[in-house]
């Protein structure tokens, strides 16, 4: 066994693992911990996918017709009389995409801590301890978020419980330590009504119900086991960060489009990201390359980058023009999930629930 590089305090100390490499934050409460040096990109740049992709998945007039007629059946003042009688007149697809960034991080955050004693093994100094980023911590699913807490090996001791003093039992907060409490009914007084109070036999006091008139009870601190075990705390967490860029699209649509899925056109995840080149948006690639500098930017400093991941999305959108008596109308259909948007529906009624 390798000797600690740390001499053990021969009294009590404030702070035991201020000495501790790795550990020196604590002795101003802790806190986050500087990641290691990020990794340089190795992967070359990806290039763009085929420009058959950039098809816009068709919508029939069918599948309109059943989104608008849907749509209307979801709104309780909406007459469906539009969507069934109504004639579509014709149907403009529009290109749109998104681009979205996601990039998972861990962060590591230390603090000095206790708890009642189980009767763990007590292993400071025993060797040095793992610094914080030297501890083994299994991850979860990439671009999941998870909390988790570690104590750190090799930074355990036992000391007596300073809440009790050792003794395992502190004073009823309830009783003040004198077993029993003023009557409710007599205020203490020993009588009700001008009568011997039968609540308390006119004593003016009730047995506490609270530490079952003993007096004391079960530390708070050390739940009865009169030891603490103290320990550095590791809190890892684990955040997947996500950026979307939406192309400005003038096809009059008002709507927010993070609720919808599109057709995947890119998809691609290393440890550190190049941007996108070659796609015929160029918004697209001024998205990426602004996000993914910021991203490493930002985050780099403060947390360990896992991974990133980005996608872009054809979002398909279909303006759809349709009469209905004789007048002119107009609804979108939007999404792979054929959502509706029709802010001027030429048939509604005001209702009133009850």
């Amino acid at each position: 066994m390798n000797g600690a590089v740390y001499p053990p305090p021969t009294g009590p100390a404030s702070n035991p693992f201020g000495n501790m490499p790795g550990y020196e934050g604590l002795a101003g409460g802790g806190g986050f911990m500087p990641p290691p040096m990020p990794l340089e990109p190795l992967a070359p740049p990806q290039p763009g996918p085929n420009t058959d992709q950039w098809t816009i998945p068709t919508l029939s007039e069918d599948m309109a017709r059943e989104a608008f007629k849907s749509f209307a059946s979801s709104h309780c003042c909406y007459s469906e009389s539009p969507a069934d009688d109504g004639v579509i007149t014709s149907m403009e697809p529009i290109n749109t995409y998104r681009y979205r960034l996601e990039t998972f991080t861990e962060t590591r955050q230390t603090e000095a801590a206790e708890k009642p004693h189980d009767g763990e093994t007590a292993d400071f100094y025993t060797q040095p301890a793992p610094r914080p980023w030297e501890v083994q911590v299994n991850p979860p699913n990439l671009f999941t978020n998870h909390k988790e807490e570690v104590r750190v090996p090799f930074t355990s001791s036992v000391k007596d419980c300073g809440s009790c003093h050792g003794s395992g039992t502190t004073r009823c907060v309830d009783c003040n330590g004198d077993k029993h409490n003023e009557c409710n009914m007599c205020h203490g007084s020993g009588e009700n009504n001008n009568e011997r109070c039968s609540t308390c036999d006119a004593s003016g006091k009730k047995r506490c119900s609270t530490c079952d008139a003993q007096g004391s009870g079960d530390c708070d601190t050390c739940k009865g086991r009169k030891r603490l075990l103290t320990y550095i705390n590791l809190k890892v967490e684990w955040t997947n960060n996500v950026d979307d860029h939406v192309v400005q699209q003038n096809s009059g649509l008002m709507v927010d489009l993070q609720d919808v899925s599109g057709k995947e056109l890119i998809k691609n995840n290393q440890n550190l990201l190049y941007p996108v080149i070659g796609f015929p948006e160029p918004s697209i690639a001024e998205a990426s390359q602004r996000l993914i500098k910021d991203h490493q930017t930002r985050y780099a400093q403060t947390a360990r980058i896992l991974q990133q991941r980005q996608t872009v999305e054809l979002i398909p959108i279909t303006k759809v023009n349709y009469k209905w008596k004789g007048t002119s109308h107009l609804y979108f259909v939007y999404g792979n999930e054929h959502k509706v948007s029709a802010d001027n529906y030429p048939a509604t009624c005001c209702c009133v629930i009850l």
